[in-house]
């Protein structure tokens, strides 16, 4: 019996729809995270993208817990010298809501190129609209 290796003709890749309004941060971008790797496909490998897309509404109510919201920083360099920019979650939501989101997201993915394809599938929003209802996305319940 060998291994399966799953190939690009197998996938269907289907399109999920969750709702962040009240959900913590950290939870939701677990959950997330392993849908875009494709852990909840039977044909799972490790070594190729198997995952769905996800759509994601509401980020802007997404909760933070403890004092994250104060004391949690976000870095980004500019390239020049002494160019670190420092920017506190409260400052990232008000901004960008959709950011807090991707940011937890992106780093719990791979840190490489599968990773980046990964995250191409998963579109964020601030608000409840979105612009993909012709996907027919189906309602994925986040947990706690």
């Amino acid at each position: 019996m060998g291994t399966y290796s799953a190939k690009p003709a197998d996938i269907q890749r289907r399109w999920f729809i969750i709702d962040l309004d009240g959900k913590v941060l950290g939870r939701a971008a677990s959950q997330i995270a392993s849908i875009l790797k494709g852990k909840l496909n039977p044909r799972y490998t490790p070594s190729f993208d198997t995952g769905d897309h996800v759509i994601v509404v509401n980020a802007a109510k997404v909760k933070l817990t403890g004092t994250k919201e104060q004391k949690k920083i976000y870095y980004r360099h500019t390239m020049h010298p002494g160019g670190i920019v420092c920017t506190p979650a409260s400052e990232l939501r008000a901004k960008h809501p959709e950011d807090l989101v991707m940011n937890a997201v992106r780093r719990m993915l791979p840190r490489n190129a599968l990773g980046r394809q990964m995250m191409t599938k998963l579109r964020v929003y601030a608000g409840p609209e979105h612009e993909h209802q012709a996907q027919k996305p189906v309602e994925f319940k986040v947990e706690a």
